[in-house]
């Protein structure tokens, strides 16, 4: 058995896990480990395989964690060589018989860039201390079982952004999302801090007293934590991915400019 350490450019993908009719980011995996003769052809997956969790649609990764039976010779490099660049393997562990990437991970940590170039720092800050903690987040999700959670909610001001780290031993859906949706819009003054109290409390929140989603591109899953296994980073794929990676964020900054260049012109 074999952990990888995975990490990707989601905007492409229609998420982690496998969908029929459109590309993900689990099926571009499975297609690769066909080109390598490390899954037949005719195999749904890999023996033993399973993945630290799903994220949504334009949500990224630097530490997604796969695992499965793979040979020997099958290292990030390895695995990369039939991987399009938007996905880069870049570490990878031994793990016990019997492993499972999903229900062995003790925490899970994403980063979340939110554009709030109004936000108050200070009110972000108490939002993030209320919502942190042990909690019913019932409001906050679209599960309508396994709720409670115990949240680590920080936030620091990165110039126009708030960049906001949120750690838990699993999520519910959608509630690292519709946490930032709520942070920020009290970071803005869109909500007063008393709305984090009233989504905590029992009663349900339904219509346009609801908190919605905040939009998936600047959502990244920066860690997954495995207290028994001890990763290896093969330098040259990580040497790889850092220059993909490097790249993207060139294209994009330009790209930006490029628009912000055309709407501070108009008119």
């Amino acid at each position: 058995m074999r952990a990888f350490r995975v990490a990707y450019d989601g905007r492409p993908y229609h998420g982690f896990q496998r969908q029929p009719t459109v590309p993900t980011v689990e099926d571009t995996m499975f297609d690769a480990l066909r080109e390598l003769g490390v899954l037949d052809a005719t195999a749904d997956k890999p023996s033993g395989y399973a993945a630290a969790g799903r994220t949504d649609r334009r949500v990224s990764a630097v530490a997604q964690t796969v695992a499965f039976d793979a040979p020997d010779w099958l290292v990030p490099r390895a695995l990369n060589s039939e991987l399009p660049e938007s996905v880069r393997a870049w570490a990878h562990a031994d793990a016990p018989p019997g492993f499972h990437a999903t229900h062995d991970a003790a925490s899970r940590t994403y980063t979340y860039h939110l554009h709030a170039p109004a936000a108050d720092v200070g009110r972000a800050g108490e939002a993030c201390d209320r919502l942190a903690g042990e909690h019913d987040f019932h409001d906050l999700t679209t599960d309508d079982r396994n709720t409670v959670r115990a949240l680590d909610v920080r936030v620091e001001p990165d110039g126009e952004f708030l960049v906001l780290t949120v750690r838990a031993g699993g999520f519910s859906r959608n509630l690292v999302r519709r946490v930032g949706a709520l942070v920020r819009a009290v970071a803005t003054g869109e909500a007063p801090l008393a709305k984090v109290d009233r989504v905590l409390a029992p009663e349900p929140l339904d219509g346009p007293e609801g908190i919605g989603p905040a939009p998936a591109a600047g959502l990244v899953l920066t860690d997954v934590e495995y207290p028994d296994l001890d990763f290896e980073v093969d330098e040259a794929a990580a040497t790889s991915a850092r220059e993909v990676f490097e790249g993207k964020r060139v294209a994009a900054t330009t790209a930006a400019r490029a628009a912000g260049e055309v709407g501070g012109r108009i008119g």
